[in-house]
């Protein structure tokens, strides 16, 4: 589980200005006490020398334990009163002292060599802010996806669309709940409006919420943003090959609406083939059927798709006219 490299320069950005932050207004902050308390700027001053005293110490040849020892009292005796001073005027105690938002890492976004919670969950948040640009991510959850608008008569085929979706509602937030790098690929079928992309864009949130890096967009924007990144046209895409390829998840909505041309055909192989053959999980949607995906691919694209993805049929008619 890894996330693209911009990912992590901006989470370090934003780690840096709070540390930043947070030291700049403790100086303020004891600036001004020290200004309006000077018995408090007179403690800091005993405090200043104590340090100095103790960092002499190092270099001390002989045994300077009891001194460092007597020195840490004083250090703490100095401390607790400047605290109760401090809190006799109605500041905190630590006043003097940082305000980090994560006072475990305190900001720094690691422990003891490891990433810290704040900075796995920093991480989270910008995976989810990236995918904000291209998709209506809060809006497509499992908690609002409602099987009800489907009907509950069966089709010419006998089906209950309503049953159907239910199965496939259970399934795929399974699917979410369980993700992991070996899970399968996914081909959601149907026309539109049935709730393709509310439950891929559902097992999105839930798969980043886990900590997986998430690639989704539509075909045709995917296909058209390598197309400028092969050409050298990449200032301003937001898909590049090495996060189609690589991301622990890749969701490609729409498949159909790209430009009918070689170019995307043969990109499409490429992206389907690649993860595959890597073993990174796939989710497809379409409005077309499969014997028109036929028609409008390659076998080389369809047959990848028949041996390698997991078929789900949506049924109905469009629910967003209910």
């Amino acid at each position: 589980m890894s996330y693209p490299k911009e990912i992590y320069l901006k989470a370090e950005r934003i780690l840096e200005k709070r540390r930043d932050n947070a030291t700049m207004e403790a100086e303020i902050r004891a600036d001004e006490i020290r200004s309006s308390l000077p018995e408090v700027d007179e403690i800091q001053n005993k405090l200043s020398r104590i340090g100095l005293e103790l960092s002499q110490l190092f270099f001390y040849n002989g045994d300077a334990q009891e001194k460092v020892e007597e020195l840490r009292k004083k250090s703490k005796e100095l401390t607790d009163e400047r605290a109760k001073i401090l809190a006799n005027n109605g500041y905190k105690p630590n006043a003097m002292s940082p305000e980090f938002i994560c006072p475990v890492c305190e900001d720094k976004g690691f422990v003891g060599g490891r990433i810290c919670n704040c900075h796995r969950q920093l991480l989270k948040d910008l995976m989810k802010e990236e995918l904000r640009k291209v998709a209506p991510l809060d809006d497509c959850t499992f908690d609002n996806f409602d099987t009800e608008k489907y009907s509950d008569k069966p089709d010419e085929n006998g089906i209950i669309p309503r049953e159907r979706l239910t199965k496939i509602f259970d399934a795929t937030r399974k699917y979410a709940q369980n993700f992991s790098l070996s899970s399968k690929n996914l081909l959601f079928l149907g026309g539109p409006g049935l709730g393709k992309t509310h439950l891929s864009l559902a097992i999105v949130n839930v798969v980043v919420n886990r900590g997986y890096f998430v690639c989704y967009g539509t075909s045709q924007n995917i296909c058209e943003d390598l197309q400028s990144e092969q050409f050298g046209r990449d200032s301003d895409i937001f898909y590049k090959k090495r996060h189609v390829l690589d991301c622990d998840l890749l969701v490609i909505d729409d498949l159909g609406t790209e430009i009918n041309n070689q170019y995307s055909i043969a990109t499409l192989y490429n992206i389907i083939n690649s993860r595959i053959l890597a073993k990174k999980p796939t989710i497809i949607s379409t409005n077309y059927k499969f014997k028109a995906l036929e028609d409008k691919y390659n076998k080389r694209i369809t047959s990848r798709i028949t041996g390698e993805y997991l078929r789900m049929q949506f049924l109905g008619t469009d629910i967003r006219n209910e």
